[in-house]
């Protein structure tokens, strides 16, 4: 009696342009890894989220201001211009910081369990547009966090610096979706990438690089030492600084498949904890500085 043969998974094919046309489905075990970390994220994520909202107080404020024209005096007889700024909106820095872990803890809900099947499709054609996404919306209201402590308030700026740094991330959903199948890595996306998400942090760091020439000195009058506040703002703009760059090298060794990296899963998982570990750093590092009692 004939018996049926087990269909193996579906391998990866080139064709004559060193593109892929079918892909093999991921290791169940190591589907099943992944899906515990995204689990376990949901909770990391979520109830720092929580806890940041129940501990923090809500005077320190992220504000978005408008300049306008207005007539300044008359020199030599011609009437000039001079700018007036009105407050157009403001929100509580602590709902930002949980805002972001917010949406982590959305984004890996999602891929644990409704996309779960199509989230695994995706990686094995080695891409992840949920990732990209989270990040475009995540990390650009950690950027605007960043900003707003380097005392850039204008409206304008703080839009402009958080489409740069959403369009960097979505520049990293095109690197990976361009590179699907290929032999050979594209890498015009990343470069474009990198020139979009350098450009935020020129602004913060001229930014706080005048006012570190003008920091005050002494206390509050609720006594708070300036220059230990200086000195947290640092630890946060350098530490934030690196974590956002080892993203970018964690997609080069991903791209080149080096050592661990040629695993595209590691790469997955780099991610995951490379997210997780930047985000607490901010939100921890604020809340010392910032939302501590007496802080404020």
């Amino acid at each position: 009696m004939a018996t049926a043969k087990k269909s193996a998974p579906k391998r990866a094919a080139a064709t004559s342009t060193g593109v892929a046309t079918s892909f093999a489905a991921i290791p169940a075990a190591r589907a099943r890894q992944l899906f515990n970390w995204n689990r376990a994220l949901v909770f990391l994520h979520g109830i720092q989220a929580i806890i940041i909202v129940v501990i923090s107080p809500t005077a320190a404020a992220v504000r978005f201001i408008g300049h306008y024209p207005v007539q300044g005096p008359i020199v030599n007889g011609m009437p000039t211009l001079s700018s007036a700024s009105e407050l157009l909106f403001s929100f509580p820095l602590a709902y930002l910081v949980a805002a972001f872990f917010g949406l982590s803890a959305l984004a890996h809900f999602l891929v644990a369990y409704p996309l779960r099947k199509r989230y695994e499709g995706w990686l094995a054609r080695e891409f992840n547009p949920m990732r990209w996404a989270e990040y475009a919306l995540s990390s650009t209201l950690m950027i605007v966090g960043i900003a707003s402590l380097s005392f850039i308030t204008d409206a304008g700026a703080l839009i402009a610096l958080a489409v740069a740094n959403a369009s960097m991330n979505l520049f990293g959903w095109s690197m990976e979706e361009a590179n699907i199948g290929r032999k050979n890595v594209q890498w015009s996306h990343y470069i474009f990438g990198c020139i979009a998400g350098i450009a935020p942090w020129i602004a913060i760091f001229i930014s706080f690089g005048l006012s570190l020439a003008h920091w005050p000195t002494g206390t509050t009058a609720n006594g708070v030492d300036f220059a230990a506040f200086k000195t947290v703002l640092i630890v946060i703009y350098v530490s934030l600084f690196v974590s956002f760059n080892i993203f970018a090298i964690n997609m080069v060794l991903q791209r080149l498949k080096i050592g661990k990296w040629a695993d595209y899963l590691h790469g997955e998982r780099s991610y995951m904890i490379l997210s997780l570990v930047a985000k607490t750093l901010l939100a921890w590092q604020v809340w010392t500085g910032v939302f501590q009692p007496g802080s404020n």
